[in-house]
């Protein structure tokens, strides 16, 4: 029997439908709670409504998928953050529907290219998980083209691990939490050093209320300057990051690293993995026991720490013709 469909506009309405649709088709591997997807999926300024629409059963007003749209303030790029449709009732051109009305929406914007996932700001994937069988397949025959790999590493820490970690020693230069008052002096550094995303996502946590708490920085000894950075969360974080989305999968705290640089000036002297290991450490004198570095090419520079592949993700991206 064919099961009528209304698309209705996305709403904060409908919030324990849509994460109880979520965690029926993903929710072993990705489990999805109520403030994770408010944060993403409804307090992000670059939610796009127009192209962001729920697919229901106009008798019964249940949920039967839905497509989270978001766009780039500043950019010619579109993302669909997420689309999903009940186990029950795929085969039936609701997905298919849905990116249709999605597309449509970014073309009316002027939008010409549109990735899976990746969104800049409050993502939940870099692109399709490599385990959702015949995902990426789906997306192919709709004209998306398949890009390059990135992971998400784990490494699981024991008490003994625990016991002897320290933050790096090294001459001239000091690996340490960030201070009170050097919230101006790391985002001066970001601009400088890494324009971009990640300095607009650490003036957004502080905008948030961020203490600070959640960066190991590497200041020179002689005029305490930062010269490196090291993002680091746990539950307690007043965001939850790409790294600890997932931590009902684990009985232990986890925690996650990234995103982290160095000054170009200041490389090749080994701080990058130092930056790495302090970030670690100051984790791990938290209680976490378990650790995430996201969205990731760099597996033989983690391995050097023993972190392995935990998940993969496949990039997306299509560009839009003119209708």
């Amino acid at each position: 029997m064919e099961t009528k469909v209304s698309y209705v506009p996305f709403s904060e309405d409908r919030l324990e439908a849509l994460c109880e649709l979520w965690n029926g088709c993903i929710g072993k591997s990705f489990p999805m709670q109520a403030q994770l997807m408010l944060q993403n999926s409804f307090r992000d300024p670059g939610c796009f409504e127009a192209g962001s629409w729920i697919a229901v059963e106009p008798r019964t007003d249940k949920v039967l998928g839905f497509i989270r749209t978001k766009l780039h303030s500043s950019e010619d790029r579109g993302f669909i953050q997420v689309l999903l449709v009940s186990n029950s009732h795929r085969c039936r051109g609701i997905g298919s529907k849905l990116i249709e009305i999605a597309e449509q929406a970014f073309r009316r914007a002027g939008i010409s290219r549109i990735y899976l996932g990746n969104d800049l700001h409050y993502r939940y994937f870099p692109g399709i998980p490599v385990d959702l069988t015949g995902v990426a397949a789906w997306f192919e025959r709709r004209g998306y083209d398949k890009k390059e790999l990135s992971h998400d590493l784990l490494r699981t820490y024991s008490e003994a691990e625990v016991m002897k970690c320290e933050l790096p020693q090294f001459g001239g230069v000091q690996f340490r939490p960030l201070a009170d008052g050097e919230q101006e002096e790391l985002l001066v550094f970001l601009r400088r050093s890494f324009p971009g995303a990640w300095a607009e996502q650490t003036a957004d946590y502080f905008a948030r209320g961020g203490s600070g708490r959640e960066f190991a920085v590497l200041v020179k000894e002689d005029d305490g300057r930062i010269i490196g950075f090291c993002r680091i969360n746990d539950s307690t974080s007043p965001i939850l990051a790409q790294n600890i989305y997932w931590s009902e999968l684990f009985e232990q705290p986890l925690g996650g690293v990234g995103p982290l640089g160095i000054d170009e000036a200041y490389r090749r002297y080994g701080y990058g993995l130092a930056i790495v290991q302090a970030g670690v450490c100051l984790l791990l004198q938290r209680g976490v026991r378990h650790i995430v570095i996201d969205t990731t090419p760099f597996i033989d520079f983690y391995g050097k720490l023993d972190y392995e592949i935990w998940k993969s993700y496949d990039r997306f991206e299509k560009r839009l013709c003119e209708s």
